[in-house]
């Protein structure tokens, strides 16, 4: 579309404004696509960075506000916080579990919950382009349903307690889930496998390999995050949020609720992290056993090509024979009668020999020693040995080993040595009989 028509339709002040924008996109995008991107980043800010979309649950359990939108600068201001305590909680790229205690709040970061825990009232912030959000709105029921039961119904549990524990029940509850699922998928393969080994089976074990360990570093995470709250003595003691605001001062070491409510957790996670530690264990001897049976199969390949070789030299080494004599060449055996068996014989023995003497060094060699093939000859079994069968031993060797035992003999009974030496002969090393 020309200037002049968008001139015509929309004024001048949109063709200005297209016309500027027009140029600083192709100015950034001159300067390279890196530069492009950063560009446009920066000059179109997102309606999401300004604003954060909550649901608040009063005292009752009530839903007060769903999906309400609330500046980031208000929240902060209202609720005592800062800037960086909210990146926290609606930033999506940051997958690292928090659970961290304010003056007057607790905030959570656990999988799909984001969730600003006060003595009255909690906001649970909706992430944008979140993929839970099914497991968030079960959440929701259930948190409502817990609020409502009241502090008696819960075993005289706080508010922020009993919201705490609905919020962590949800969490244990969606790891065990999938915990189960990947449990049964990784079981189903590894017994497949142990029957037949393809193509499309070790692909699925490398995927389920990735996806098992991204969900056990998630468990861990999970689980070092009620780890660190619970050794912070302090934080312990401030989420009592109840006895803030009626201007009760709790002591440091008086925790005991809250400490047996995440401890409790604590335990359900690590279980969760053993288990899922032991499926990836299972995929990696599952994958050693696997690459080992590739080598062995390879090996035999290897094995049954140089064989092939090996009788395909055999049988060359014959017809070369046969070759000279079958030269048009006079060789004086020409009116023998018996000149064709004895060349005929003559080359079947020579290739016989050369296949045995060349299947025979390929038998030492599938001998794997860790001494090579000279220790082989030699029977050499380490600095133990006494040398071979055959020689009944190196003299050396016999003196070395000796001298050992006469210099333990003497540490360990030495005072006994002096007063007695006849009690104690000296070590006699009996040479191997032959066989």
């Amino acid at each position: 579309m020309s200037s002049s028509i968008i001139e015509v339709l929309f004024g001048k002040r949109v063709k200005k404004g297209l016309e500027s924008e027009a140029g600083i996109s192709s100015r950034y995008l001159d300067s390279g696509t890196e530069d492009a991107i950063l560009g446009r980043s920066l000059l179109h800010k997102n309606h999401n960075d300004e604003f954060l979309r909550c649901t608040e649950f009063d005292r009752e359990g009530n839903v007060t506000v769903v999906s309400g939108e609330f500046k980031k600068n208000e929240l902060c201001a209202k609720h005592g916080l800062m800037p960086r305590d909210l990146r926290k909680l609606w930033v999506p790229s940051i997958i690292v579990p928090h659970i961290l205690v304010r003056k007057n709040s607790i905030l959570v970061n656990l999988l799909h919950i984001r969730a600003l825990i006060k003595a009255d009232t909690i906001l649970l912030f909706d992430v944008y382009g979140s993929t839970d959000s099914y497991t968030q709105s079960v959440f929701m029921y259930d948190l409502e349903g817990k609020l409502r039961q009241g502090s008696k119904a819960m075993g005289g549990l706080p508010y922020e307690m009993r919201a705490l524990e609905a919020i962590l029940i949800s969490v244990t509850a969606a790891l065990e889930a999938e915990m189960k699922v990947l449990q049964e998928l990784v079981i189903t393969l590894l017994e497949e496998l142990e029957e037949d080994i393809d193509r499309d089976k070790l692909r699925l074990l490398l995927i389920y390999s990735k996806k098992l360990s991204t969900f056990e570093q998630k468990a861990k995470l999970i689980r070092d995050a009620i780890e660190e709250i619970l050794e912070a003595d302090d934080d312990l003691a401030d989420m009592y949020l109840t006895e803030k605001m009626q201007g009760n001062t709790r002591p440091t070491e008086e925790h005991t609720e809250i400490e047996m409510l995440l401890e409790s957790y604590h335990k359900i996670c690590d279980e969760i992290v053993q288990i899922s530690s032991n499926l990836v264990s299972s995929i990696r001897n599952t994958e050693e056993i696997v690459n080992i049976i590739l080598d062995a199969n390879r090996n035999s390949l290897m094995l049954l090509d140089l064989k092939f070789s090996i009788g395909t030299l055999g049988i060359g080494s014959g017809t070369f024979i046969a070759g000279l004599y079958g030269m048009n060449l006079k060789n004086f055996i020409e009116e023998s009668d018996l000149a064709f068996w004895g060349v005929s014989g003559w080359a079947f023995v020579f290739s016989a020999i050369i296949c045995a003497y060349g299947l025979h060094k390929l038998r030492r060699t599938q001998r794997l020693t860790m001494w090579g093939e000279s220790g082989a000859k030699e029977g050499k079994r380490g600095w133990l040995s006494l040398g071979n069968k055959k020689t009944g031993g190196s003299t050396a060797a016999k003196a070395k080993l000796a001298g050992r035992f006469d210099a333990l003999q003497k540490r360990r009974f030495g005072n006994v040595v002096e007063r007695n030496p006849s009690s104690f002969p000296p070590l006699q090393l009996v040479p191997a009989k032959k066989k």
